[in-house]
């Protein structure tokens, strides 16, 4: 469906998000029964905004191994659907309590809590269905891979268990090695299975992955940092959301631990630290190099 090379960084995240945008459009194509608004209430969510950066990731490690574009899209797209999930129910009055998300406003916000809590259950659940489908990959053994390693990103020992963690965290004081591992469960952990499953769609077997998990675990640590940055000096237009609450709930983060100097500096050795690790690869790992400056350089 689409070739990422030689695009450059910017023609990449373009096309990849033109292209699940256009998944999501046939995936969630509005039932003229009582469902209408739950999907309605989805594509609001998940099409239009966003960096995309999860399924990117999909596709250029996918790329290294000559992996199928569409297969590679399909588990691009089921890794968005726990991403925009996520964000669904973090949104809600229970969680964060935010009114905005990508410019826009929230699912609770537009439709009500309800609606907002089952279109966050639907995404998750479709996320799964669209991963065993045949027509991700033909091999059910890779399907089953794919599977387990998104239920584990997603479940307790991942993305949920670190937003429980992130709940505690405001009524707790966090230390540096607490904070990252929150922020590797919270966060990183989906985007490190992102790049698992374009290994494991490349049939890359577990015990050579240890170089692109360390890319992944780097630049996991890397997005969150910048996101503590975005949060205290961003511009709330360009980002979409409400900032500083963090700050405002009197939660720990690397800024207030690190201060903003030495946390920039940790990122930026993260980020070489992430490219270092592509060190076997040639210009076919660029676009993955490319990711892990962009890290930094966003706005958003």
């Amino acid at each position: 469906m689409i070739a990422l090379a030689p695009l450059s960084l910017g023609d990449a995240l373009a096309e990849v998000s033109a292209d699940i945008d256009a998944r999501f459009d046939t995936l969630l194509s509005v039932p003229d029964d009582p469902r209408r608004d739950l999907y309605a209430a989805m594509r609001h969510a998940a099409i239009g905004g966003g960096k995309r950066l999860r399924p990117l990731l999909t596709y250029a490690t996918s790329r290294l191994f000559g992996v199928d574009r569409d297969c590679a899209g399909r588990a691009g797209l089921a890794i968005e659907c726990i991403h925009v999930y996520s964000l669904i129910h973090d949104d809600l009055p229970s969680m964060d309590d935010d009114d905005m998300r990508r410019g826009k406003p929230t699912v609770h916000k537009l439709y009500d809590e309800a609606t907002a809590i089952l279109a966050g259950d639907s995404l998750h659940a479709l996320a799964f269905e669209v991963l065993a489908d045949p027509e991700t990959h033909a091999d059910p053994f890779v399907r089953s891979e794919l599977v387990l390693d998104l239920a584990r990103a997603a479940g307790p020992a991942g993305m949920a268990g670190g937003q429980m963690m992130d709940i505690e965290a405001e009524k707790s004081s966090f230390d540096l090695p607490t904070i990252t591992r929150l922020q590797a469960m919270k966060t990183g952990a989906l985007i490190a299975c992102s790049v698992e499953a374009g290994a494991i769609l490349g049939r890359l077997p577990a015990e050579g992955r240890a170089h692109l998990r360390g890319y992944a675990r780097d630049i996991g640590l890397a997005f969150q940092i910048a996101d503590d940055i975005l949060d205290v000096e961003g511009d709330e237009a360009a980002v979409g959301k409400k900032l500083g609450k963090d700050g405002d709930a009197g939660k720990e983060t690397f800024l207030s631990l690190l201060g903003l100097p030495r946390a920039r500096e940790q990122a930026r050795m993260l980020v070489d630290q992430a490219i270092a690790h592509l060190g076997s690869y040639g210009a076919e790992a660029d676009l993955l190099r490319d990711i892990a400056r962009f890290i930094l350089e966003r706005d958003r």
